[in-house]
């Protein structure tokens, strides 16, 4: 007879296991709220503290902590036989547990003397044990493997390859969980702990990184990490770079909205009556960038609007639901990847560097319009200036945008000059600029970018403020009649 030992606070699926188990002639050790599980759906089990002849103690935090269960767990086989005989230990062959939920409570706001029950103790152990001892014993972590154990104790048991395949499963949750603690009471009293754990899931290769020549996997479980298109080729590594900075800007917008991304940078941005017209205006505004672009819109895809996408050479089109009719047309593209908009997810902003990482977070804050000069913008200018500030939070610096009230005009981005980045602009733009609105990521510490912008035919500004020569710049635009806000917030994006 063979032994499992089944400790889970999630109980989904446990007794489904349990019936198969017993079916397969396996003996089954329990103990706590898993025991009262099985014992109320009729599943035979040896109590725990029966079989270690302790009992449970201390409100259950002790329980599985004994020799008779970790030498079960340890034992290798041949080697400690002998040793195992003759204290009566037996040999545990599967071990199943999930732990306390430590992740979910930490994040209820609770007090922290009821946090740390959450703190689970003898499953990592039994975890670790099972899983150091992988040549002999099973170790189950995750209730949606409970499917391929049942096929695997009703056919010839473990096979070295699966038991080594649960043991890095098992070993990877138990460094998660040990992670999320000790991230959690660093957190307490500092806003970055001095030891950063992080750990992703749900790795899959990618056929490369930005070039050929480079490796790539991307990991994640919820957001952008874990899209997979509905239709088309596999997600390259430069698809969900395209993609995040797309669905950042877009998420700025709560009218139809329609961003195009080309090499992380937007080339074209519209709000409009409905998603047709919105993306037909923003692919208008570089019509040569949009060729081979990422598209990001921000409600549904109907047969009209798949048209019109599919009559230019998109990469990846992201939408929040898509008509079938809709997915019926850009079947005609079968490279081209088709995603469903996802939640975006709030988290740090992690950047790898030689020998570590850069860690940003974003607090709430609160811009600060105020209109500096003599004349304040007209309607229509601070409509255009609103769309050009979002923009411009997103574009890589020094960043210049030119926008009227529908969509951007001129995008200058990545220069290591602001009058660079403006030129680019008026430079890019395919409709006249006369009127149009300008927002920049800093501030102007001169005001020749505002006068090539004036010159241009713009007539509103928007910038953060905060230059020593600041009244020379504002002296400009009063004698250019320029309207100029700051916003009292800088949007550097490197």
């Amino acid at each position: 007879m063979k032994w499992a030992l089944l400790s889970v606070w999630d109980k989904s699926g446990i007794v489904e296991l349990a019936h198969a188990l017993t079916e397969n002639k396996y003996n089954i050790l329990s103990s706590g709220g898993t025991g009262l599980t099985l014992g109320e759906a009729g599943i035979p089990f040896t109590e725990v503290s029966n079989y270690t002849g302790f009992p449970e103690m201390m409100d259950g935090r002790v329980k599985t902590l004994h020799p008779k269960v970790h030498g079960g767990l340890l034992g290798r086989r041949q080697i400690d036989d002998a040793i195992m005989a003759k204290y009566g230990i037996n040999r545990i062959d599967l071990l199943v547990v999930n732990l306390y939920p430590f992740e979910r409570m930490s994040a209820a706001s609770m007090q922290l003397d009821k946090l740390i029950e959450y703190i689970d103790v003898g499953g990592p152990a039994m975890i670790r044990a099972a899983a150091k001892n992988f040549k002999d014993v099973a170790v189950v972590v995750d209730s949606a493997d409970y499917p391929s154990v049942i096929k695997m104790i009703s056919k010839d048991g473990f096979s070295p390859e699966q038991r080594l395949m649960f043991a890095k499963k098992a070993f990877a949750r138990t460094a998660a969980y040990d992670a999320a603690i000790s991230n959690y009471l660093s957190n307490l009293d500092m806003t970055f702990p001095p030891t950063l754990s992080l750990q992703f899931s749900n790795g899959r290769m990618l056929r490369y990184g930005e070039n050929p020549h480079q490796q790539a996997a991307v990991y994640g479980s919820t957001g952008i990490a874990a899209a997979e298109p509905l239709q088309g080729k596999q997600m390259s590594y430069n698809n969900y770079l395209d993609v995040n900075a797309g669905t950042s800007l877009l998420a700025e917008f709560n009218e139809p909205a329609a961003v195009i991304i080309k090499h992380n940078n937007p080339c074209g941005v519209s709000v409009g009556t409905d998603i047709l017209d919105a993306y037909l205006t923003a692919r208008e505004v570089d019509p040569a960038s949009a060729y081979g672009s990422v598209v990001s819109l921000n409600r549904e895809v109907n047969k009209m609007c798949a048209d019109a996408i599919n009559s230019t050479f998109v990469e990846v089109v992201v939408a929040p639901s898509f008509t079938p009719e809709a997915l019926h047309v850009m079947k005609s593209k079968e490279n081209m990847r088709v995603l469903i908009l996802p939640e975006r997810i709030n988290a740090d902003e992690v950047r790898t560097i030689d020998g570590g990482i850069l860690i940003q977070r974003t607090p709430p804050y609160q811009e600060n319009w105020k209109v500096i000069t003599n004349r304040d913008p007209t309607t229509d200018e601070m409509q255009a200036l609103r769309i050009a500030w979002k923009v411009c939070k997103h574009t890589k610096s020094n960043s210049i945008i030119f926008a009227d009230q529908k969509r951007t005009l001129g995008i200058g981005a990545g220069q290591m000059s602001r009058v660079d980045s403006a030129r680019i602009a008026i430079e890019k733009a395919t409709a006249p600029l006369a009127g149009s609105a300008v927002a920049s990521d800093a501030f102007l510490p001169f005001p020749d970018t505002l006068e090539i912008a004036a010159k241009s035919g713009a007539t509103a500004l928007v910038q953060p403020g905060g230059s020593i020569r600041d009244k020379e710049v504002i002296d400009v635009a009063n004698q250019l009649n320029i309207a100029m806000v700051f916003t009292g917030v800088r949007y550097f994006k490197h």
